[in-house]
């Protein structure tokens, strides 16, 4: 009846939910003086506050949630979890209640999608202390008590930010296990090319050195035998002469369509694969078909290059939710050109994935630039000739 829901979405869900259900008792108190605290009658000014507190709370909370373990999150997401914290110590300060607390809770199970163990154990541990001061100062609890209760909502705190840390390294190790076996079904088409065009090559190989050179010595010798005879004899010599010119001539005909039909390795087969199911970006391949390559080394080139460029796009290009990529062949160069709608940088720092994709090309005698701007994303242009013999790696520094 209803569709699978990914453990981020109810993640989600639940904090939305928790977040309505906080907002229950904020109204109540406003409405009923005698609940809560003596002093808990506010003024409008403070009432606005409070509400203004809960509903950015809320506001904060959507956006951050709206594509959790999808895209890389960006510098203006961690400042906001920051509001987000700030929102829920204002929320109990304005109320004189434990129900920012509660909504700490919620935050907790944000904050392992947005900042590294480290820096979320923290900040969790910072927003739990500063309860503490609130507890102490405007609820009038003895410093003990506070501190209990501060650390009995810290308790809880932790258990769902380590409880969302962990969906958070299993959604990883999906993703991980996807690009294993999206890689895993490209290596093997690839293989399977590989394959079916060696054997074409083996088989065309073996018809023209066997029977190619057996035909041919049985004509020279049936040559020879038609001088050395005569009467009805030479005629059949003759006869059987121009038959095995003839099934000769059928050989090499057939060696030559074996490898015309061979036509290289088809690219097109080996790279779809690797952009099936690639979760938060939209991959668009456009691959010339067919897109035919005569060495397996550059074929794997190719291959490797378009991988790290979809990985790169999903773990380091921010803001990033579709990436174009285009492959066909120039004359006897094929080309490469990759686009993401992502925020782009105003410097290139290479790591040891675009290292090693400029080695590769490099290897193959081909080139590779790459552009990028502040609000423009990444461009990358890759070309490799397509039979030119390999060349050793040149050393030097990325371009």
């Amino acid at each position: 009846m209803f569709g699978p829901i990914s453990h981020t979405r109810l993640l989600r869900y639940a904090g939305l939910f928790t977040w309505g259900m906080v907002g229950v008792p904020l109204v109540y108190s406003q409405y009923v003086p005698a609940y809560g605290a003596e002093d808990q009658t506010m003024g409008r000014v403070g009432a606005g506050l409070l509400f203004a507190s809960y509903l950015g709370f809320g506001a904060c909370y959507w956006w951050l949630t709206r594509g959790l373990g999808r895209a890389r999150p960006a510098w203006h997401d961690r400042g906001l979890l920051l509001v987000l914290t700030l929102f829920a110590l204002a929320v109990s300060y304005f109320n004189g209640s434990g129900l920012g607390s509660i909504l700490l809770m919620v935050a907790a199970g944000v904050i392992p999608w947005l900042l590294p163990a480290g820096s979320g154990v923290l900040l969790l541990l910072l927003s739990q202390l500063a309860v503490l001061p609130i507890y102490y100062g405007v609820f009038r609890m003895p410093l003990f008590e506070a501190l209990m209760q501060s650390l009995l909502y810290g308790g809880f705190s932790m258990f769902i930010y380590v409880t969302s840390l962990v969906a958070r390294q299993q959604a990883e190790a999906r993703e991980e296990q996807r690009r294993l076996n999206a890689e895993l079904r490209a290596t093997r088409a690839l293989l399977a090319e590989s394959a079916r065009v060696n054997e074409r090559t083996r088989i065309s190989r073996e018809l023209h050195d066997l029977l190619g050179h057996h035909l041919t010595a049985l004509s020279l010798n049936l040559e020879v035998a038609s001088h050395m005879t005569e009467g009805r004899a030479q005629e059949h010599v003759r006869q059987a002469n121009t038959l095995a010119r003839l099934l000769l001539t059928d050989v090499r005909e057939a060696v030559s369509q074996l490898r015309d039909a061979s036509g290289g390795i088809d690219l097109s087969a080996a790279l779809r694969p690797l952009a099936d199911h690639v979760p938060s970006l939209d991959v668009e391949l456009d691959i010339q078909a067919p897109l035919p390559i005569d060495d397996p080394e550059r074929a794997h080139v190719v291959l490797r290059c378009t991988q790290e460029i979809i990985t790169n796009a999903v773990r380091h290009a921010a803001g990033a939710d579709r990436l174009a990529i285009r492959v066909w062949r120039e004359d006897a160069t094929i080309r490469l050109e990759a686009r993401d709608n992502g925020e782009g940088a105003e410097g290139l720092v290479p790591g040891n994935g675009l290292r090693g994709m400029h080695e590769r090309v490099q290897q193959c005698g081909g080139t590779l630039d790459i552009q990028t701007r502040k609000g423009a994303g990444f461009v990358l242009r890759l070309s490799i000739p397509a039979s030119a013999p390999a060349r050793p790696a040149i050393e030097g520094a990325l371009p």
